[in-house]
């Protein structure tokens, strides 16, 4: 059953379920205020007679009497009346038949007869209708008399309860009709965007990412567009960035291959003319195998954050020693290509607890990136600073700079701002996730023309 199906059955249900019970409850109450209004006007009306009687013929014989007491009780009475003897014979009766009949076989009769007020609701043979009848006794010196009987027809009451419930069942049914009108073309309007959303769900599944859903509404499913259009722009510039990737690594796979493969022809060829073709040509082969081996390793670094096992080996590290080696280790490269590079260390730093190659691999990708993109008479700072139980450690260049709408995307897997550099565009990636595992953060401030800074916030707590 499809959920419009539900959701129209669902209102129909409730609806005819409360329907039904606030028409029982009015129909019961309609029956009962008018039965009990009959029955009160009787029992009033037996009461007064009663009361009449024993006021002013109590010392008479009721049966000589009886013909007289029933005119004046009838008077203001349109139903049947009755005056009984305390043997439980009829004595008069406004109707004239069945003079004389016992009427003790009515349990009203035989009630008032022994002194209680009592009624009784049933068929009357001679009519062939329902009657209510009330009985009272009549009490003449502290003894019970006889009884006058009330009686009237309940014909015209059941009709008039019958209409009420007609009218109450016929504004229930349009009640319902109405719900169920309202319901389908409130179901229609769910239905109508949980089908848009399926319809743009199945073409996303099928690999259509530029396909978006509609919002027609501000609500549940409204932000289940959103929501599922988000994902598809996130997917669709993920692919975009992998299928990048793929072929800015197959582009860096294909140029060392194709130099070593060259190289490894010129040496065959040209062996004989001496030592130094061959040494040239066995650096520039080594140079590429590092440069395949490091591209093999960030890939396998990925890998293991993609699937979260890398796992670090930490130990004491003193930090003012760490950068300083750094620095020396790449101030030849940056001395060739025209670049100044400073260490700046001016406070005693603490001994923290780190993984040392994880570390270095960050800080090798960041100077890497400020080398690649700072130009010869620039200049490159790193510096470090304790600050609020943190340390901080800046890679500050004088470089090109990165423009504002590439700065958020730069830590993206397989994201590279500038595509003619070399690289997989992974290093910022797996440096920002090696710094999270550190507890830390990294933040790049850049400004287009002006330079880039690259600050790394770690704990500062002792090592143990």
């Amino acid at each position: 059953m499809g959920i419009r199906k539900r959701l129209v059955g669902s209102y129909l249900l409730v609806i005819l379920t409360t329907v039904i019970t606030l028409e029982a409850i009015l129909i019961a109450a309609v029956n009962y205020y008018y039965y009990h209004n009959i029955e009160r006007t009787l029992v009033t009306q037996a009461e007064l007679s009663a009361s009449f009687y024993e006021q002013y013929f109590a010392e008479e014989d009721l049966e000589q009497q009886a013909e007289r007491l029933l005119g004046g009780f009838s008077h203001h009475f349109a139903g049947q009346v009755q005056i009984i003897g305390s043997s439980g014979q009829l004595i008069q009766d406004t109707s004239g038949f069945r003079l004389g009949q016992n009427m003790t076989g009515f349990p009203d009769v035989r009630s008032a007869i022994a002194g209680f007020a009592d009624t009784w609701r049933g068929q009357d043979l001679a009519w062939q209708e329902e009657v209510l009848a009330v009985s009272y006794p009549l009490v003449a010196k502290g003894q019970t008399a006889g009884a006058v009987r009330f009686i009237t027809s309940l014909k015209q009451t059941k009709e008039a309860v019958r209409q009420i419930a007609l009218i109450f069942i016929a504004v229930g049914l349009l009640v319902i009709a109405i719900v169920a009108a309202v319901g389908i073309v409130l179901s229609g309007t769910i239905t109508k965007s949980i089908t848009g959303l399926k319809r743009a769900a199945e073409k996303m599944a099928d690999g259509d990412f530029s396909v978006r859903a509609e919002k027609p509404y501000k609500d549940e499913l409204g932000a289940l567009a959103d929501t599922l259009n988000t994902m598809a722009g996130t997917i669709q510039r993920q692919e975009q960035l992998k299928n990048d990737f793929i072929s800015s690594v197959s582009h860096e796979l294909r140029t060392p291959l194709t130099s070593i493969k060259g190289w490894v022809v010129t040496l065959r060829a040209n062996l004989w003319k001496g030592k130094v073709t061959l040494e040239e040509g066995l650096d520039i082969i080594e140079s590429e195998t590092d440069r395949l081996t490091e591209l093999v390793d960030e890939l396998l670094d990925f890998s293991k954050f993609g699937d979260g096992r890398m796992e670090l080996s930490r130990s004491s590290l003193h930090l003012g020693e760490f950068l300083t080696n750094i620095g020396q280790q790449l101030r030849p490269r940056a001395a060739r290509q025209g670049i100044e590079l400073e260490v700046k260390v001016t406070e005693p730093l603490p001994v923290i607890s780190a993984d040392p190659n994880r570390l270095k691999q960050v800080m090798i990708n960041l100077l890497d990136n400020a080398l690649k993109f700072t130009g010869s008479g620039g200049s490159i700072v790193i510096s470090a600073s304790l600050a609020e139980g943190q340390v901080i450690i800046a890679v500050e260049d004088t470089g090109s700079g990165i423009p504002e709408q590439d700065l958020r995307k730069l830590p993206q897997k397989f994201y590279k701002g500038n595509h003619k550099m070399s690289g997989s565009g992974l290093g910022l990636s797996i440096s920002e996730q090696i710094i999270q595992l550190h507890q830390g953060q990294l933040q790049i401030d850049s400004e287009l023309g002006k330079g880039t800074k690259v600050t790394v916030y770690l704990p500062s707590g002792d090592a143990k």
